[in-house]
Formats: structure tokens, C-alpha cells, sequence
């Protein structure tokens, strides 16, 4: 007790210190330090009472101050706007494949208020080896470029430095039309993305895909946005038309989603009266009251490759810039249908 009396008290809110684990393990510093460095120089007693008592003050190291002192932050920054459900999925296997890597992600978000430079120029500060850049536009990559490597995930960038892994959006939109018309269908509208540059490459897809059918004539690109409520917006600017198209390409699930709500409120059935297709087999797609025909991408192995491109640019094993580039998969459900009779 008198010895317990004589210990510091920990103040309540202050993260514990070496010194806190070494008043309650009743030893110098040096030794704590000593034991959770895993040296030698600790008896087995004295290093079992050590570890007690960390895990009894809740003492946690400080492993990025480590790593800094070493040289190397092990750190992978991750600027991410959040754009459907299917990012959230992609930034789950970020964080997997940076684990397997032995590497930290740090994310800086995009918000209304919160722009891609000022994003970009946080993970700068954190000291972060390597950016990569999800769900955004292209402001920051004149920020980083020559500074560190930076991967882009999900659309196509020209700049020379920067390395893209991505999904085909001209063989997505080639599958969904194929697939489209296939069942009979001639006018076929897309809810586009917006103004971003994966919206602006799904556009010219589309757009090349029907003419690939000679239905250029019959397309119509309604503006859009990658949200639930972008789809819903879209569905009422689609009930103003003298007539529906027959089928709708949605920019991605959400969007899709939003379609068959919007357009069901109105009493249009999908896909009796019009057929919906998305885009990510996201889990919105795969829950049986969505049932949507949608284009599959794999969240673990865009991750996987963005990651490992990351930290094969730090290691020096690959140089040289490179484009990675996966075909996406046609998954049909229950919301495509041949179209209604005339």
C-alpha cells in the first residue's frame, strides 16, 4: 500500500507513458523500454511484470514515432471521396492489402468544404510514403507529382508519373448494352456520373456502345450523380419525357437503386415496364428486394493491386509508370427483362 501511495497518479484523459508503466511495474524507465523493445538485458520475471503492467495502464507504443526514427513511416495515405457503397467495400480491402504489406493507411477525406488539394497536403504532413487516390478528381495529382508515388484507382489519368488501376469502363458498358439488347432493347437511356472524370468516361462508353448497335440515334444521357438521391432526381426528369426508354444504365448501384424507386413511386414497374442495370455489384445490388443485373468489379484485387503498386514503387522494384487494367463482370438479375410491347 505504501508503495502503491508513493506511484504517480495517471491524470484521467492523458495517454500513458513509459514512465507510467515503470511506476506500476515498480522499475526505471530504461527497463521498460528495454523489455517492450524486446532487447536483451531483462530477467523473465521482471520482463512478465512489465508487459502486466502495461496492459494494466492500457500503455499502447507509439509505433509511428519508431518508425519515423527509422527513416521509414510505413505509412500509405488514401484520399477518398465516398461514392456509392462499392468504395466502402474497395477501402476494406485497402486496409487488408496495406496489412499484408506490413503498411498503415491514413485517410483524408473529401467533403463539401474540404477539397482534393487540402486532402492531399494533410497526408504530405503525416509524412506518408506513397498517395492513393479513390473516388476523386484530378486536383491533387499536379500536388504530389514528382514528390511520391501516387495510384489512382478507378479511372484513367495521363499524367506520366502516376500509375492507374482501374476496371474497363468501355467493356462495361460494351456488356451491359450487348446484354440489353439482346433482350430487345432499342431505347436505352444512362444516368451518368456527373462531372468527374469516371462519369465523363462512362458517358463516351455509352455513347460508342450504342453506336456499336447503330442506336446512337436512340440514346439519351440523362445527368445524374453516384447517390441514391441522383437516381431518384434522374427517375423524375425521365417521367417528363413524352415517352420512357425502355431500359436505363445507371451510373453505378446507388443510382440504380434510386431508379427503381423513383420510377416505382410513379407506378412503372422495373423490369416490366423498364428494364435497370447498375454498375459494381455492390451489396445494395445483391439484396433480393434490389435483385439488380449490375457489372461486377473486385473491390480485394483493385485494392490488392493499388496497394502492391504502392509499395513496389517505394521498394524500387518497378519504375517505370504502369496502367492496370481488369475486365468487369455482367451479373443479370431480376431487373432486366425484354421490353414491354409496343
Amino acid at each position: 500500500m505504501a508503495d502503491a501511495a508513493r506511484r504517480p497518479a495517471r491524470r484521467a484523459g492523458r495517454r500513458p507513458t513509459l514512465d507510467d508503466v515503470a511506476a506500476a511495474a515498480g522499475v526505471s524507465r530504461a527497463m521498460v523500454s528495454i523489455v517492450l523493445r524486446g532487447a536483451p538485458g531483462s530477467r523473465p520475471e521482471t520482463r512478465e511484470r512489465v508487459l502486466a503492467a502495461a496492459e494494466r495502464v492500457g500503455y499502447r507504443p507509439d509505433t509511428r514515432a519508431r518508425l519515423l526514427a527509422s527513416g521509414s513511416s510505413r505509412q500509405l495515405g488514401v484520399v477518398l471521396g465516398m461514392s456509392g457503397r462499392f468504395h466502402a467495400e474497395l477501402l476494406d480491402g485497402l486496409y487488408d492489402a496495406a496489412a499484408a504489406c506490413g503498411y498503415e493507411l491514413f485517410l483524408s477525406a473529401l467533403t463539401p468544404r474540404r477539397d482534393e488539394r487540402t486532402a492531399v497536403e494533410t497526408l504530405l504532413d503525416l509524412r506518408c510514403e506513397a498517395v492513393i487516390l479513390l473516388g476523386s478528381g484530378l486536383d491533387g495529382v499536379p500536388v504530389l507529382a514528382g514528390r511520391l508515388p501516387v495510384t489512382v484507382v478507378g479511372w484513367r489519368v495521363p499524367d506520366p508519373g502516376v500509375d492507374v488501376v482501374r476496371t474497363s469502363d468501355t467493356a462495361g458498358l460494351r456488356l451491359l448494352t450487348d446484354h440489353l439488347t439482346g433482350l430487345g432493347h432499342r431505347r436505352i437511356a444512362h444516368v451518368d456520373g456527373g462531372p468527374g472524370p469516371i462519369g465523363a468516361a462512362r458517358r463516351t462508353a455509352f455513347r460508342t456502345a450504342l453506336r456499336r448497335h447503330g442506336l446512337a440515334a436512340h440514346g439519351l444521357v440523362v445527368p445524374g450523380g453516384d447517390s441514391l438521391e441522383a437516381g431518384v432526381r434522374a427517375a423524375r426528369e425521365l417521367l417528363r419525357l413524352p415517352a420512357l426508354p425502355s431500359a436505363v444504365v445507371g451510373f453505378n448501384d446507388d443510382v440504380a437503386a434510386g431508379l427503381a424507386e423513383g420510377l416505382g413511386a410513379h407506378g412503372v414497374r422495373v423490369p416490366v415496364d423498364v428494364s435497370v442495370t447498375g454498375w459494381d455489384d455492390s451489396s445494395l445490388a445483391r439484396l433480393p428486394e434490389q435483385g439488380l443485373t449490375t457489372l461486377r468489379q473486385d473491390p480485394v484485387e483493385l485494392a490488392r493491386l493499388a496497394v502492391e503498386r504502392s509499395v513496389a514503387r517505394l521498394r524500387g522494384e518497378e519504375p517505370e509508370r504502369r496502367e492496370i487494367v481488369l475486365d468487369p463482370e455482367l451479373v443479370v438479375r431480376g431487373s432486366t427483362a425484354p421490353p414491354p410491347a409496343a
